[in-house]
């Protein structure tokens, strides 16, 4: 055997040893770690697949009960819409309370509707724009069926210039004073809506035929 052979299987032996010496060092903590990653990997995957699981179910559900309202059945609608309340997952439950006021106003029952939104609007466990979604939508069935009161309080709020909702709002609060005969606010209302590039084709349209109506017949001063 040379030296060379030697000093290789020396050098080999020497670095079996240390390797054995750092397995029986480190190996147990390096088998836990392996084992925890694994097994965190596993929950994860199966916490996903069970929340993705939950939301899809929710959403099926939600889907039969928008069918079940568009065909005209708005008992078995609401049955259905209440119970995703109860045991929906994620955004479900809330969208629900939503479509429930408006199946309850599509069937004639405004002030049950009206309340739902200001239910959904005054829980402070709501996404803020879905709050606001609400009070407009509660706002705008007031324009016929409250006062414009009852209108401000709900859309006044949202429109301020920096609300994405100010259109709408306007809209809302120019259709309720008009109803009351108070022209003129009325008129700077849509005048408001048409002077804001940013309004949506629809509202300006509206503003625009609002404001003509009114200047054509000479109410506003």
């Amino acid at each position: 055997m040379t030296d060379d052979s030697f000093f290789r299987e020396v050098n080999e032996e020497i670095r079996q040893d240390q390797a054995r010496a750092l397995w029986n060092r480190f190996g147990p903590v390096a088998i836990a770690i392996a084992v925890a990653v694994v097994l965190a990997t596993a929950a994860y995957v199966a916490y996903d697949y069970f929340r993705t699981s939950r939301a899809n179910a929710s959403g099926d559900r939600f889907s039969q009960a928008l069918q079940l309202a568009e065909s005209g059945q708005h008992d078995a609608a609401l049955t259905a819409l209440r119970s995703l309340q109860e045991d929906g997952f994620g955004a479900y439950p809330v969208l629900a309370r939503m479509r429930e006021a408006s199946v309850l106003a599509d069937g004639g029952d405004v002030s049950g509707a009206v309340a739902g939104f200001d239910a959904v609007a005054a829980d402070a466990s709501v996404p803020e724009s879905l709050r606001d979604t609400a009070r407009l939508r509660a706002a705008f069935l007031l324009v016929d069926h409250g006062s414009a009161a009852d209108v401000a309080a709900r859309a006044e709020a949202l429109a301020n210039e920096t609300s994405p909702f100010r259109h709408s709002a306007r809209e809302a609060l120019g259709l309720a004073a008009w109803k009351e005969g108070r022209t003129d606010d009325a008129l700077i209302l849509f005048d408001q809506v048409l002077a804001d590039e940013a309004a949506p084709s629809g509202v300006r349209e509206r503003a625009e035929l609002m404001a003509e109506l009114i200047r054509g017949s000479g109410a506003a001063s």
